[in-house]
């Protein structure tokens, strides 16, 4: 009996060493800078397939060429029970940043987060609308972990007794400095699946690693040039003429736009969806969308993707939806071409074909008790906790792809994103309207390969409208969102003609912002990030900087805290916004010196400075050697092909550089070469005068620039 008890226990200790394989990931150079690592055995659906991204190679070399970013060595791996664990090395000053699109905090080590789609909660803890599985060191490197699934992060956050820099054990009852999170040298990640896609994004610098994870998702979104005009979204429940009057109203009130967003009410059903116009309220669509055209405006459509049984669809997609409803609405399994024929063909027929430019993808996110559960069967196999995580990407990519075949450009709304997906033309919004919390997820969105609107409302004050509009000026899209308040941008007659200003404004910086994004594409640069990727910025310093006096010391404040108020605008651009209740703030300037926006004046250099602005003005600060290419204030962004003029703006006194990017801003023809990039300079000549040049239009590529004019911006 005796031997049979020791047979047991062997058997026991043998089963339990089989299902534990630990393994030294080996790493493979998939694109320039980029490595990749195998674990186990990877799913087949992974958040790159949903993406179906595209590495931009070509771009991806012309990065600084950059060596494996740490030891080889220091990372570990295993599977077990079916789930795998990683962990990487993390160094005593080292700083993470994103882990998805965060509202509250920056600084991402010594958190533990579940990277789960969700709508936001409040609370910094991975659910949130894009919980990209990517994380960017201040020390000048990316990890992305390629799975669709629930990703439990500990970053920072946990101690193992065989560490290499193992905190020091001290005594609570006698020494103050114990704490209660002691200091840990490692991220730690769990994924619950057998196995999984690792990759690692060199520098050198946190924002060469940013740009790599961009153009190997394939680059970012490059929107048409009306995406970046102005936006009304109206009242859920408009009808034709409503939509027109608002139009009407927008004109002859002088506030540009470019496009307005019909809500719910365009539909016979919704909540869940029909996807088929309502007759009463748009009796002749096809005629109402040539009308609106026709006046330079654009139609955008709400949705959410749960099928009503009143639907034409309904019937012939059941058999290609899930197990459980959403509002009693099928879910379309869109990992299956069954459904997504039946889905966007519907689409396609109704909308797209009769000139609707665009869509806003309406909880596909969360709550939990509003989507699927995580029972739920889907008939693709594909587990209800991956279609969760990549069901706003899935929408994303198919319905970029209806516009693809007419050869016409989109830039609409989504609720949900997640790793691989920075090259479809969607911004994300929500239901939150915390403004100083808008602005920390517009600067996460740059680590997360996503864009993030700060849109405007309704609010208690003038002052408050107008803080907000300032900011959502300096944003990817530029939106008022009255779905609910029926507000206007003159609902405030005491700043009405500021808001005004600020809109002229939007559309005067356009070929500014249109560079920007076309950057974003090409080149991987977020076109609104954080100041941490910021040349001149320190992420790091000595220890001892950090006791020194902070006025004296800007980057002892920076290592210190979190600078999640004050934000990257393009290339040349710092953006300090005020919310309501102040009257002043501080502002650190990176290294180099800065010049405010409007008027040229200087305004410092690596250090921190107390402005005082006025309600009329957001604090903007110029780069030295700055060159911000305008236009005139049009009331709508410039048509296919239309030429414009340009006031190019010079601020400071280095020589000025920009490159200017051109192309028929509608198509896609830019992917098959129709662009060109022209070159701006700003220099002093023998005697000492500031002159201005740009190159020459390239022969046989699109040309939209007419009469060039320099403007001098110094002080």
């Amino acid at each position: 009996m005796r031997h049979f008890k020791h047979i047991g226990v062997l058997l026991l200790l043998v089963s339990i060493s089989i299902s534990v394989i630990a393994q030294s990931p080996t790493w493979t150079e998939v694109a320039p800078g980029v490595w990749k690592a195998t674990i186990g055995k990877p799913e087949a659906f992974d958040l790159l397939k949903a993406a179906g991204s595209i590495p931009n190679k070509e771009a991806l070399g012309a990065i600084t060429k950059a060596g494996f970013p740490f030891s080889k060595a220091d990372i570990a791996a295993r599977t077990q029970d079916g789930k795998t664990s990683l962990r990487f090395p993390l160094q005593k000053e080292e700083q993470v940043y994103g882990f998805g699109l965060n509202f509250q905090t920056v600084h991402q080590r010594g958190k533990i987060l579940q990277l789960h789609v969700d709508h936001f909660g409040g609370k910094d803890n991975g659910r949130n609308h894009a919980p990209t599985p990517f994380y960017v060191s201040s020390l000048g490197y990316g990890v992305f972990i390629n799975a669709a699934r629930y990703i439990t992060v500990y970053a920072g956050a946990g101690v193992r007794k065989d560490s290499k820099n193992p905190p020091v054990a001290k005594d609570r009852n006698t020494d103050k400095s114990w704490a209660a999170r002691p200091y840990s040298d490692a991220v730690e990640i769990l994924v619950p699946a057998g196995g999984v896609e690792v990759y690692v994004f060199a520098g050198p610098t946190p924002l060469d690693a940013v740009r790599r994870f961009n153009l190997f998702s394939g680059g970012g979104c490059l929107p048409p040039r009306w995406g970046l005009g102005f936006t009304q979204r109206v009242q859920r429940l408009y009808n034709a003429g409503d939509v027109k009057k608002e139009a009407n109203d927008f004109e002859q009130k002088g506030y540009p736009l470019d496009y307005i967003g019909l809500e719910p009410g365009w539909q016979s059903k919704s909540y869940p969806c029909t996807f088929e116009w309502d007759k009463t309220r748009f009796p002749q669509p096809q005629q109402f969308v040539k009308e609106m055209l026709d006046k330079g405006i654009r139609l955008n459509l709400w949705l959410n993707p749960y099928v009503s049984p009143e639907a034409s669809i309904y019937k012939p997609i059941l058999p290609y939806t899930g197990s459980h409803t959403v509002w009693v609405g099928a879910v379309p399994d869109f990992t299956m071409p069954q459904a997504r024929k039946l889905f966007f063909d519907q689409l396609k027929k109704d909308q797209v074909s009769i000139g609707i430019s665009g869509y806003k993808i309406d909880e596909v996110d969360g709550y939990d008790h509003y989507l699927w559960p995580d029972v739920a069967t889907f008939p693709s196999g594909n587990s209800a906790e991956q279609l969760r995580q990549t069901y706003g990407v899935l929408a994303q990519r198919y319905s970029t792809d209806l516009y693809r075949q007419q050869n016409s450009r989109t830039f609409g709304l989504v609720r949900a994103s997640n790793g691989g997906a920075a090259s479809f033309p969607y911004v994300i919004y929500n239901d939150y309207y915390n403004h100083e919390d808008f602005i920390t997820a517009l600067i996460n969105s740059g680590f997360a390969g996503v864009l993030w609107t700060p849109e405007v409302r309704a609010s208690k004050t003038g002052e408050e409208w107008l803080r907000r509009f300032q900011t959502v000026i300096f944003s990817p899209m530029a939106m008022i969102n009255a779905w609910s308040s029926g507000t206007k941008p003159w609902s405030y007659p005491e700043v009405a003609e500021q808001v005004k200003q600020l809109a002229l404004l939007r559309m005067q910086m356009m070929p500014y912002w249109y560079t920007e994004f076309a950057r974003y594409h090409y080149e991987g640069i977020p076109p609104f990030r954080a100041m941490n990727l910021e040349a001149g910025f320190r992420q790091e310093v000595k220890k001892e900087a950090v006791n020194e006096n902070l006025e004296q010391n800007p980057y002892a404040e920076a290592a210190s805290k979190e600078i999640k108020d004050q934000y990257m605008a393009g290339e040349y651009l710092l953006v300090a916004p005020l919310f309501t209740g102040q009257t002043t703030r501080k502002v650190i300037l990176p290294k180099g010196k800065w010049y405010d926006f409007y008027t040229g004046a200087y305004a410092g250099d690596g250090e921190i400075i107390t402005v005082t602005p006025g309600l009329d003005k957001i604090p903007v600060y110029v780069k030295d050697g700055g060159i911000i290419p305008m236009m005139p204030a049009m009331l709508h962004a410039p048509k296919a092909g239309e030429q414009v003029d340009l006031e190019v703006r010079y601020y400071g006194e280095k020589p000025g550089l920009y490159k200017l990017y051109d192309d028929d801003g509608e198509t896609f023809n830019y992917e098959k070469g129709a662009y060109s990039w022209r070159t701006i300079t700003v220099s002093k000549d023998a005697n000492g005068q500031l002159k201005g040049n740009i190159s020459a239009p390239v022969t046989g590529k699109p040309n939209t620039i007419g009469k060039v004019t320099f403007t001098m911006m110094t002080k």
